[in-house]
């Protein structure tokens, strides 16, 4: 041990040393590109006009919004504990309905591609 070396408690330093605070779960450029590319194309529409995001360590959220003082229309989430299970992505409404839940991001969101039903006359 040098002078330079520093001083270290008997935990510290060992296996059985504390894991440092979890990290946060964000979306990589391309999971963020292809929801860009929707929300780009529903701004276009004049369905959807403001978002926020969201990360905690358990998941990473991106809300759409009609209008910014609203609650979200639709989160889309990823959440990495549920990948070997349902899928770490899911498109979820604003009234807390599952639209889609899957491991490929890109199938997910084509939930929000579908057309609006309307009646014909």
């Amino acid at each position: 041990m040098s002078d330079l070396d520093p001083i270290r408690s008997g935990a510290e330093g060992t296996a059985a040393a504390q894991p440092s605070a979890p990290q946060k779960v964000s979306f990589d450029r391309r999971e963020l590109n292809h929801i860009l590319q929707v929300y780009g194309r529903k701004v276009a529409a004049g369905e959807w006009r403001d978002y926020a995001m969201d990360f905690t360590r358990d998941a990473a959220i991106f809300a759409v919004f009609l209008r910014t003082s609203d609650t979200p229309l639709f989160r889309i989430e990823k959440r990495p504990k549920l990948k070997a299970k349902q899928g770490a992505y899911a498109v979820i409404a604003g009234t807390g309905l599952v639209l889609k839940r899957g491991h490929d991001l890109e199938q997910v969101l084509r939930v929000l591609e579908k057309k609006r039903l309307s009646l014909v006359e």
